[in-house]
């Protein structure tokens, strides 16, 4: 059964704005950020999404766990960021309409957290705030198959991705399938589901901008669930992807070095390729400069050069 939500006015203007902006951001190379602002944005998404869940370490903090630095810290606030890191590295090994790679992913992020990580509850849960309960989920006996539905209606084909992506969030969200981490599992799915149409959402930390205020996020999950579907939290979310798109447009593009644009580059072309390919992915840089690039990732032992001239291919050196 297909979800409850209306399309209002303000939602078709949300996606219409969205659109353009992703339209701008490609034709300004800025989903090619470089490695080092890439790894910040996603340091920025971990942290962010687990502070909106209580964590309290730091984006300084995350980045010396990655540098396998001591932290001073709560021990589950640093397990819950490796295990983030864990899966957002991993990110793109999980097929959003597959219910056991979302089990995957929970196992994943809940490791040494609890004991059911990647097993939906088996008993019954309700959000309490103060001494009010705020939502009760449904009966841990109805998990199962409402959450099956809600995959199904991932593979419908003609359902917008940014309005899927939202009515799964708050839909997961509602249903409540685990003991713990409902909220970062949301977040991560949704993101998932973005970039599977645009890569650029990766390394778009719509998060932070939930995590600045965190009142308004609970506020839209509440109005859904007062209305019985999920519209106030699609135009919700829909308002943070669009000012995060904002943030990226504004954000001056740091130029990308040789080095980066290769690694970049080797990322999304696995076979053989030749100069003319390389262009085309870096419009901005001259036949000399991408001549420089490819001479220099020779050198480097990073891809090997085959045959002369008109006939040369490049292709990416295999791992020893």
């Amino acid at each position: 059964m297909k979800p409850p939500y209306d399309i209002t006015a303000k939602i078709v203007k949300q996606i219409s704005e969205i659109s353009q902006k992703i339209g701008e951001v490609n034709s300004k190379n800025l989903s090619k950020q470089n490695p080092k602002l890439r790894k910040q944005n996603k340091i920025r998404t971990i942290q962010s999404s687990l502070a909106i869940e209580g964590n309290t370490l730091s984006e300084e903090q995350i980045t010396a766990i990655i540098e396998n630095k001591k932290v001073i810290g709560p021990q589950k606030d640093i397990q819950e960021v490796l295990n983030a890191l864990d899966v957002y590295q991993k990110i793109n090994e999980f097929n959003y309409t597959s219910e056991k790679d979302f089990f995957k992913a929970h196992k994943l992020l809940m490791k040494n957290l609890i004991e059911s990580s990647g097993k939906y509850r088996t008993s019954g849960v309700g959000i309490i705030q103060g001494s009010k309960v705020k939502h009760l989920a449904p009966p841990a006996s109805n998990v199962s198959f409402l959450m099956k539905d809600l995959f199904n209606y991932l593979k419908d084909k003609s359902e917008l991705v940014f309005i899927k992506s939202c009515v799964f969030h708050y839909e997961m969200e509602f249903i409540h399938p685990f003991l713990d981490g409902n909220g970062r599992m949301g977040r991560l799915w949704q993101t998932l589901i973005l970039m599977n149409e645009f890569p650029l959402f990766e390394f778009l930390p719509f998060e932070s901008l939930i995590s600045k205020n965190q009142k308004k996020y609970y506020s839209a999950l509440s109005e859904a669930d007062k209305e019985g579907k999920s519209t106030k939290f699609i135009e919700y979310m829909l308002d943070i992807i669009n000012r995060s798109l904002d943030e990226l447009l504004d954000n001056r593009p740091i130029k990308l070095k040789a080095s980066d644009r290769l690694t970049l580059f080797l990322e999304s072309h696995t076979g053989k390729f030749t100069r003319k390919d390389y262009l085309k992915n870096y419009v901005d840089i001259s036949t000399a400069t991408a001549s420089r690039d490819l001479k220099s990732a020779v050198e480097n032992g990073l891809i090997e050069k085959i045959g002369d001239k008109k006939t040369t291919v490049y292709q990416k050196k295999p791992a020893r």
